[in-house]
């Protein structure tokens, strides 16, 4: 496989993760973890939530529509590629450092869904540097 097909697999991951965000607050139920903060402090979570979402969304949208165009040796295009390979980079190590394996361990799900999500944000990370590298 060719390192634009790669990008457009993590475009496609990254629109679906990105969209998979308008269903959080319903599968987490955070309008009733979040009860009991303050009015502010919610809308900012969820304001704050939403945009992550949608930034997610575009990345994977820039990635699958514009991945040969982000293959071109140009410095705006290493500019993206190293700071977005940075990005999925410190997203991996949150996913060790921010969350504490009590959260998952002994929960099967939660632990499948650990090791998928370690999966995803190593295969994104190496993506983006191996274009990175390869630009």
């Amino acid at each position: 496989m060719t390192l634009s097909t790669h990008l457009r697999i993590v475009g496609v991951l990254l629109m679906l993760l990105g969209l998979s965000h308008a269903f959080f607050n319903r599968y987490f139920r955070w309008e009733e973890e979040l009860s009991t903060v303050s009015l502010l402090t919610r809308r900012i979570f969820f304001v704050h939530s939403f945009f992550i979402g949608l930034g997610v969304a575009l990345c994977g949208a820039l990635s699958f529509f514009y991945a040969d165009a982000l293959l071109q040796p140009t410095a705006l295009n290493r500019a993206i590629l190293a700071g977005t390979a940075a990005f999925w980079l410190c997203r991996l190590l949150a996913q060790f450092l921010a969350y504490d394996a009590a959260i998952w361990r002994g929960d099967r799900f939660r632990t499948f869904m650990h090791v998928a999500f370690t999966t995803l944000w190593c295969y994104v990370s190496a993506v983006y540097a191996m274009a990175f590298i390869d630009v």
